[in-house]
């Protein structure tokens, strides 16, 4: 069995593959699940990865928002349709109800149902 690598070998391959654990696991020779394994038990890998996600996400969410200002129709719906939810840019509606529902015309009570 190989030796496992140290953790700033592993941290390094998490940020060079952008939080991939599958990329970031071929670069340091183990497969995925192991790589998996030692982040959920090691909180310095844990914040590692947690944090190179994130990191990506900022970089995907910039890029975006560079195309919205480009004018790309596609990205711009994309956006409203994630961000802008409370501004109506939805496909569909969200209907929350709280407290009881009286049903009236049903012929088996409502425990029944």
């Amino acid at each position: 069995m190989a030796k496992r690598p140290d953790n700033q070998e592993l941290i390094k391959a998490i940020t060079e593959s952008h939080g991939n654990v599958t990329h970031a696991a071929g670069k340091v020779g183990v497969c995925r699940q192991t790589l998996a394994k030692w982040i959920k038990e090691d909180e310095e890998l844990s914040k590692a990865h947690h944090s190179t996600k994130e990191s990506f996400k900022d970089k995907a969410e910039t890029m975006l928002q560079t195309k919205v200002l480009q004018g790309d129709n596609t990205c711009l719906i994309f956006y409203l349709k994630t961000q802008a939810k409370d501004r109506g840019y939805i496909e569909k509606q969200q209907i929350e109800q709280s407290g009881e529902i009286k049903m009236y015309g049903v012929d088996a009570p409502v425990d029944d149902v």
